[in-house]
């Protein structure tokens, strides 16, 4: 008999710094009063969910909202460095339109040439790539036909995405748009994914400009 895995990937609650279009990368900002409702939502969506095993970004504002998902459940959270979101080097805590004065190809490249990309400090897209996807085939190689709550960030939830659709790289940024705590669902049978949901929304209880 074929055992499935689950994996519920979900993306952090909105931050301070998301509303004011900074970048983060391995920098970190709390989660907005509706960053913490948000994941409250999802967290009441899957309260009927079982979920074996959570793991998260070591980076607060995905480890806090991995909490506030967790709810009451007997699991504790382990964080892992593979799930942080992409380095930015120099361009952490800097705002997208002061990033587009003083980067402006670089910035074309992140959006829409994300295998160009490369500033001084940072990571580049398939490295990323190489320790959020190595690290999840080894949570599943180890844990057979378990169900496994991810937290991690945007970058990393279009990159395991893009693993499991088999897209390409410079398709990367392709809809769906990766909403905070949105959620995909990939249920894995012999190594083969389907996909059942993809940047899911649907826990949310107040229009968000979706």
């Amino acid at each position: 008999m074929k055992e499935t895995t689950t994996i519920y990937l979900v993306r952090h609650g909105q931050t301070e710094w998301n509303v004011l279009d900074r970048f983060q990368g391995h920098m970190d900002s709390p989660l907005t009063k509706l960053g913490i409702q948000q994941a409250e939502w999802l967290g009441e969506a899957l309260q009927h969910d079982p979920i074996d095993l959570i793991y998260s970004s070591t980076s607060n504002r995905a480890f806090h909202t991995a909490e506030i998902i967790r709810g009451n459940r007997n699991v504790s959270v382990t964080a892992c460095d593979e799930f942080k979101e992409i380095n930015l080097g120099v361009w952490e805590g800097q705002t997208q339109e002061r990033i587009g004065e003083l980067y402006p190809q670089q910035l074309e490249h992140f959006w829409n040439h994300p295998e160009l990309f490369g500033v001084e400090g940072s990571e580049t897209f398939h490295e990323v790539r190489e320790r959020a996807v190595n690290k999840l085939v080894d949570i599943v190689a180890s844990n057979p036909g378990a169900r496994i709550l991810l937290v991690t960030h945007t970058v990393v939830v279009k990159l395991l995405m893009a693993h499991f659709e088999g897209r390409s790289m410079d398709r990367l940024w392709d809809l769906p748009y990766i909403h905070p705590t949105c959620l995909s669902k990939i249920e894995l049978s012999d190594e083969v994914p389907t996909i059942i949901l993809h940047g899911d929304v649907s826990h949310y209880r107040e229009e968000q400009g979706v």
